[in-house]
């Protein structure tokens, strides 16, 4: 990463991972976006999350699929259509395929950061946490909390939106993200 400032976006675990570097790193870090991050890193039944929900079914869409590619597909979807089903196949699925199985499981039992992100002092830079209403893997209530350590956050939570919210609700998303880069110009004094 060299000593020249950057901007850190976490999805997911990722999430949890980028707010222990901002941790480790404020001054480096001159913005920081958490996509659906975890709050707690704790497993998913132990997490504050809603049950999952389909908002817009898509049956036929379903049923036209082989059988794993449905199970993947209809596990986290809240927004069934043609276009999210293209982006689960072009963003989420070739990650799924190349996934090390056994390396995760060996992760996933001990993921938990040596020092809480939270703990050093708040971060004052602009960031913003964006969460999905029905996401059902990391959810949405726990991350409020966070919010006092990041004062310069703006925090969104987008129904008709799972984890996989930047297509569920593609123009929600990037007017969000447009708008935290343009505090991050903003504030590094660069003309944008």
């Amino acid at each position: 990463m060299g000593e020249e400032p950057f901007l850190l976006v976490g999805e997911s675990y990722g999430g949890y991972l980028a707010r222990g570097l901002v941790r480790a790193r404020p001054e480096q870090i001159a913005g920081l976006a958490l996509l659906c991050p975890v709050g707690r890193p704790v497993p998913v039944l132990e997490r504050d999350v809603p049950e999952h929900e389909v908002l817009r079914a898509d049956p036929e869409l379903l049923a036209g699929l082989d059988p794993a590619e449905a199970a993947e597909y209809g596990e986290v979807a809240v927004v069934q259509s043609a276009e999210t089903l293209a982006r689960f196949r072009a963003d989420v699925a070739p990650g799924l395929a190349a996934a090390d199985r056994a390396a995760l499981q060996r992760m996933l039992a001990g993921w938990t950061l040596s020092a809480d992100p939270e703990s050093g002092p708040a971060y004052r830079k602009p960031a913003l946490i964006v969460c999905g209403r029905q996401d059902a893997s990391t959810g949405f209530a726990e991350l409020y909390g966070l919010l006092g350590h990041y004062p310069r956050a703006s925090f969104a939570v987008l129904d008709r939106a799972g984890h996989n919210l930047q297509f569920e609700q593609p123009v929600l998303f990037e007017a969000l993200m447009e708008e935290w880069l343009d505090r991050v110009v903003e504030g590094s004094g660069a003309v944008g």
